[in-house]
């Protein structure tokens, strides 16, 4: 199968309530990371240091939670297809 399509297919599959969680913490280690960045004013370099670090981790944890398949959820979907 090819790359792209399988990664559509993951990315459009059910996802695990654990990792719905984990996506949510995801998207706000983010958004606050990019809120400190784009904040106006002068901050210290340490701290906007640690903003681009914190939007990177929040991007990768909500990729890889969006990835992640509840297989039993996604054969029952299947199975709802066909009938």
């Amino acid at each position: 199968m090819d790359l792209i399509t399988e990664i559509k297919e993951r990315a459009q599959a059910p996802t695990p309530p654990f990792f719905q969680v984990l996506k949510r913490l995801g998207l706000l280690i983010a958004a606050i990371g990019l809120g400190v960045l784009t904040a106006p004013g002068e901050l210290p370099e340490i701290l906007m240091t640690y903003a681009g670090h914190a939007v990177t981790a929040g991007t990768i944890l909500v990729s890889i939670c969006q990835l992640t398949v509840d297989e039993s959820r996604l054969e029952e979907k299947l199975l709802n297809s066909v009938k």
